[in-house]
């Protein structure tokens, strides 16, 4: 039984604005294989072969999930080794911040995911099962995306001002289809991606990151 897509963060800003990104669906762990190696490095952090390779496969089936072809194999492999490298740095953003996300908020989140799938949470387990996941590993994956979600809405949220000139501006683009609520609610994702971009790159900069892929090692 397959499960309904569910939104994918990746690296977009939700500030509550739609569903968890979570990717229970797209999640498909690979076996590690015995001879590992270090693509990179951020903060003294090492991120692995057996990793980006992970990372790589769940692209892959959400972009076949999708019904879109795949990037050559180069550039698939240095886009995810470049979110792993963003994500790893807001993870440890997070940490030195004290922020963490309980299980009583898992367990919540997790319930909705289910809702939304028209689900019981055992039905949900057993679609996870399924499809050859386990509910441990999945619980980790949207604990992951809900810590990056509220460290983004920390850092992030506090910059976005939409002022009633901008959404009534937007709505004169518009030519008027849109309500005042959905005019505001699109100029606030607008900026808000905007914002999540900007401060992506600030961390990224601040960061030590030794991509060794890119340095042909």
């Amino acid at each position: 039984m397959r499960i309904l897509p569910i939104a994918t963060l990746g690296l977009a800003l939700c500030l509550g604005a739609v569903p968890l990104t979570a990717v229970a669906q797209d999640f498909q762990p690979v076996q590690r294989q015995s001879l590992d190696r270090i693509v990179a490095v951020v903060n003294q952090q090492a991120i692995m072969q057996s990793q980006l390779e992970e990372r790589m496969e769940q692209a892959r089936s959400q972009l076949a999930a999708q019904g879109q072809g795949l990037p050559p194999e180069g550039v698939l492999r240095e886009h995810m080794l470049e979110q792993i490298i963003l994500e790893e740095i807001q993870l440890q953003m997070a940490a030195d911040a004290g922020l963490s996300i309980d299980d009583t908020m898992l367990n919540r989140q997790i319930r909705e995911i289910a809702e939304r799938n028209r689900m019981t949470l055992d039905q949900f387990a057993d679609a996870l099962e399924a499809d050859g996941l386990s509910m441990a590993a999945v619980r980790e994956e949207i604990r992951r995306e809900m810590l990056l979600r509220e460290l983004q809405q920390r850092q992030v949220g506090g910059r976005i001002n939409v002022s009633n000139r901008e959404v009534e501006r937007f709505i004169e683009q518009q030519g008027g289809n849109v309500s005042l609520d959905q005019a505001r609610q699109m100029v606030f994702q607008r900026k808000a991606n905007e914002a999540l971009d900007a401060w992506l790159q600030e961390i990224r900069a601040e960061a030590f990151v030794d991509n060794r892929l890119a340095n042909g090692r």
